[in-house]
């Protein structure tokens, strides 16, 4: 498929999502009651173009959710134009970061990222840093590096260092991506997500329309060089994620996905590709023990990969059935339940997951917001 033909396709199968979605055919609530006691959170990011918040949920053993607070972030969201059910056509805004109990929220109206303390469900202020840039989109968190994708003018990316729980700004990090304006939707051609290497050798950065991947080799400060090695990388690279194995792991909104090993000179050498999955506007990743879940948002469904050692093989093109716009994707802390934010209907689809991958739908819950109720949210993140 040419790429004007799969731009066209990816924005009309967005759009349809929003407002003529199927409604998914298991039963949905603001809450789940349940007997069983919390073990984790969720949390959703509500990209409020005025005070942007953060919805904490409660996950029982059972793997349902209940709402427990919403917390404000100190800024304000964003929309990017031409976007329906995601308004910041990224993945990766709302970020946790486990091993330190911090969680990192964009806001793409104030050019800032906010860090919370977290605390079960509960969520304090830390810190509001600048991004050094216009919109910022996705977070990454590896070790004790932090680095930001700034979506306008360009692109850029920036980062920050983790002291303890503090997060200091890294001097010299911030590097300019000098994409092009290349005629598409300014939500087709800004870059989607920005990822540190497992080694924390490399910074990568999808570029959606552009059709590249910007990888940049990081020095032992952690600034990065100062241009990228360019990899030519399908139509429309958008999701990144990390195997067991520490590949790279690319979704193309055609429903490609692509392994690679990220080599610290930041070139990349292609391990396996399958697909294209048949699936519409495949966005939205996450690996989870040999697994690659992606998310479809023109098709209303989640596709699944089997990945060995960055040998991929399709398992289920459509493993399971979505609300609306499917968007983010997230994994609890124990591997054992998927999320889905779906950007039409605002509803979070839970699902638990078997040894081999599958998928079992076990409710949802809703969290009032949604393209088709006229307020578009992103960013999801589980612990």
């Amino acid at each position: 498929m040419n790429l004007p033909r799969l731009t066209t396709v990816i924005a009309t199968a967005a759009a349809a999502a929003a407002f003529a979605f199927v409604p998914a055919a298991t039963a949905s609530a603001t809450s789940h009651p349940s007997d069983h006691h919390t073990v984790g959170a969720v949390f959703v990011q509500t990209d409020d173009p005025v005070h942007n918040a953060v919805i904490a949920y409660d996950r029982s053993t059972d793997g349902r959710l209940t709402r427990a607070g919403t917390y404000r972030t100190g800024g304000a969201g964003a929309q990017e134009a031409g976007a329906v059910v995601d308004p910041l056509a990224s993945q990766g805004s709302l970020t946790l970061d486990r091993a330190r109990d911090l969680l990192f929220a964009v806001n793409g109206g104030s050019d800032t990222v906010t860090v919370f303390g977290v605390h079960g469900s509960r969520l304090d202020v830390r810190q509001i840093l600048p991004t050094h840039g216009d919109l910022p989109v996705s977070v990454s968190v590896v070790g004790n590096l932090v680095f930001v994708l700034n979506a306008r003018d360009g692109g850029s990316i920036t980062g920050y260092r983790l002291a303890g729980r503090t997060v200091v700004p890294l001097s010299g990090s911030t590097r300019a991506l000098h994409l092009a304006d290349n005629g598409n939707p300014e939500f087709l051609q800004t870059p989607s997500q920005v990822a540190i290497t497992p080694d924390r050798h490399a910074v990568v950065v999808a570029t959606k329309t552009h059709g590249t991947l910007l990888t940049f080799p990081l020095d032992r400060f952690g600034r990065p060089a100062a241009a990228p090695t360019v990899t030519t990388s399908g139509a429309v690279p958008f999701a990144l994620s990390f195997d067991r194995s520490s590949h790279l792991v690319v979704i193309d909104a055609s429903g490609l996905v692509t392994s690679y090993r990220v080599h610290r000179s930041g070139s990349l050498a292609k391990v396996s590709s399958v697909g294209p999955t048949g699936q519409a506007a495949a966005c939205w990743s996450v690996v989870v023990r040999g697994t690659v879940y992606v998310a479809n948002a023109g098709s209303n469904s989640i596709s699944t990969v089997a990945d060995r050692s960055g040998h991929l093989r399709l398992l289920d093109a459509t493993a399971a059935h979505t609300d609306g716009g499917p968007v983010d994707l997230a994994a609890s802390g124990n591997g054992r339940f998927i999320y889905q934010l779906s950007g039409a209907t605002g509803k979070i689809d839970e699902y638990r997951r078997s040894a081999n991958g599958s998928l079992t739908s076990i409710g949802s819950v809703d969290t009032g917001l949604g393209s088709a109720n006229g307020h578009p949210l992103e960013g999801i993140a589980a612990s």
